[in-house]
Parts: C-alpha cells; structure tokens; sequence
C-alpha cells in the first residue's frame, strides 16, 4: 500500500512539473502573426536562413519579424514581407540587410533608416537591400585568390 502511495504521489509530481513547464513555455513565447503593425516588402538576392518569425531589427532592437517570404518568378529574386511595429516610423530610403546573428545561428534583418523626409507606410517596398552574405564561399575565394597570387608570384622568379 505504502509503494502505490509513493508512485501516486511521484506521478502527481511529474505532471505538475509538465504543465508548470508548458505554461511557461506559452508565456514566454511570442507568437506574432504581422497584428498590430504594418507590412513592407523587401527583394533580396539571396534570403537564405530567413524564415517566419525571424527578427527584424534596428540598432540591435527588436522592431518586427518576417512575416513571410516567395520567389518572384520575374526576377527571381527572393519578396521577404515584413511586419513593422506601427509606432516605427521609417524614412522611404531606409534600407535593409541580412546579417548572421552569430558562427553557429540563424540570421536576422536590419533596417538601417535613411535621412528622407518621407516615410513608408503599408505594403511599400524596401529600396535598397542585401541579401546573405555566404562565408563559406567568400572563404574559398580568399584561398584560391591567395593561392592564385603564390603561384603567379613564383612564375616570375
């Protein structure tokens, strides 16, 4: 009798501990869906490592996400949809760019505003932008380029 008690209690234990969690996951997770701002669109070159959700920042704060993200099949260039905080207000020659967030992690978008008197307002397009750089293959250039340079520089000798 005693052990089933033991058991009953550690499985009341275990499920308190899991809802505890699971409340505090949803607490602290944003979930935005584009509500409560307004969207911009920006083409970019190459949009590897965005998906929904990824942050859109200024100066290191966290101002929208991406809302989503398709292939133009004009230019072949990748349309981002972003979701703007409504209380940011951006100059119409602000521009944007994809940046790593770090060697391991993901990559996020930042606006770097402009000097214009003019501001974008919904469903504007972003001007100016760049997309990912590639390191891996910035990389390789560099050695072969290096490479390249030994191997001309011996030819002379």
């Amino acid at each position: 009798m005693r052990r089933n008690m033991i058991e009953t209690v550690m499985g009341a234990v275990v499920l308190v501990v899991a809802v505890v969690f699971i409340v505090f996951a949803f607490r602290t997770t944003t979930i935005e869906g584009g509500d409560g701002g307004y969207v911009l669109l920006v083409e970019f070159d190459d949009a590897s490592g965005l998906v929904s959700g990824t942050d859109v920042r200024m100066a290191g704060v966290k101002v929208g996400t991406v809302v989503s993200q398709r292939l133009n099949p004009d230019t072949y260039f990748a349309e981002v949809s972003l979701s703007i905080d409504e209380s940011i207000k951006l100059p119409s020659d602000t521009s944007a760019r994809i940046i790593p967030e770090g060697l391991l992690g993901g990559n996020y978008v930042a606006l770097e505003p402009g000097g214009a008197e003019e501001y974008l307002s919904d469903g504007q397009q972003i001007q100016f932008a760049q997309g990912t750089i590639n390191v891996v293959d910035l990389l390789g250039r560099f050695i072969f380029s290096a490479a390249e340079t030994a191997t001309s520089s011996g030819d002379g000798q």
